[in-house]
């Protein structure tokens, strides 16, 4: 006789518990970065909209800002910590490659023995995120999970670097994801296009930097611009249009847009792709908080409640894109 295996079976529907956030303790105006660059003020915010960013000072790593985060999710949740049984964090900021900065933080919040992972998935990390959560709890594996975006980007920035250095900022966001009587995360809908890996990359790799420490500089962080804005634009936008079409949703329906805080510019012009009515909040973070990676969308959902606490309950388009070039969306019931 074949032993039968048990398969766990959860409940039908999830939705966002909680948020939580925690920004870099630093205030950095455009005016500290311009020198290096050769630039101004002016030129950055008409070509981002940053007006200044949140960064970390020395000691003020990537999972500091993880803790502090979730400590807040958890609380907003109202769960007992043994009720949440899995952390994922989404970064490209550990400073080791290993152990995991959720093993760490799991254990630093009070939830070990809690299942606790990162994933590499840049700006769309934390929407990859919120799919895993969701299927984790849906499929009984997990009874709730928190799930956290936390970067320190200022680590691997190069102050020249005219590409990339002025955007980038550091914080975590986090949310508790748990069952939900009725449906509050629509489906994920996600994907990558690995022929322009390298239009979001490192200058050189680890390797290269070991063989040759004194002519191979420190990796840092590079894009190329116009390329990720075009592809941003057109490209997000299909997505944008395909998740609302796959949750059966019209932009009407939305109470609010929060994309990935990548420029202001790229914000501005999927809102106008999607043609999105004026009752449609959206957020725009990214002015005084700067680009965050896996952190900026629920920082700049923290924020936007924070404003606009009426939002709550709501239907929000979440879409995350960037380094690999990886992306993904969904609708969520804001918490």
């Amino acid at each position: 006789m074949v032993a039968t295996l048990v398969q766990p079976t959860g409940p039908a529907h999830t939705r966002v518990l909680s948020v939580g956030a925690a920004r870099g303790d630093l205030d950095v105006p455009n005016d500290d970065l311009v020198g290096p660059i050769d630039s101004s003020d002016e030129w950055i915010r008409q070509r981002t909209g940053i007006v200044q960013r949140r960064r970390a000072s020395k000691g003020l790593n990537a999972v500091d800002l993880a803790v502090t985060a979730g400590r807040e999710a958890i609380e907003r949740s109202g769960l007992a910590l043994e009720d949440i049984d899995g952390v994922i964090i989404s970064t490209i900021s550990n400073v080791a490659v290993t152990p995991s900065m959720a093993a760490l933080a799991a254990h630093q919040l009070g939830l070990t023995p809690a299942a606790a992972f990162d994933i590499s998935a840049a700006c769309a990390g934390y929407v990859y995120g919120v799919g895993q959560a969701d299927a984790l709890v849906r499929s009984g594996v997990c009874k709730n999970v928190l799930v956290i975006g936390a970067e320190k980007l200022s680590d691997v920035v190069d102050p020249t670097d005219r590409s990339i250095s002025f955007l980038l900022g550091d914080g975590a966001g986090a949310v508790v994801i748990g069952p939900s009587d009725h449906t509050g995360i629509g489906p994920t809908v996600w994907g990558s296009d690995g022929e322009k890996w390298d239009t979001i990359s490192m200058t050189s790799t680890f390797e290269e930097y070991r063989e040759a420490p004194g002519v191979v500089a420190w990796p840092t962080l590079r894009q190329d611009g116009q390329t990720v804005f075009r592809w941003a634009v057109w490209e997000m936008a299909k997505v944008a249009r395909k998740t609302l079409e796959t949750s059966g949703i019209e932009p009407g329906d939305l109470a609010a847009f929060i994309p990935h805080q990548a420029n202001m510019r790229i914000i501005d012009e999927l809102a106008k792709q999607l043609k999105l009515p004026e009752t449609v909040a959206i957020a725009r973070d990214i002015e005084l908080q700067g680009n965050t990676s896996a952190a900026s969308i629920p920082l700049a959902m923290h924020a936007l409640l924070a404003e606009r606490p009426e939002l709550s309950g709501g239907l929000a388009l979440t879409i995350g894109f960037g380094a690999g070039l990886v992306y993904g969306a969904q609708i969520i019931e804001l918490p």
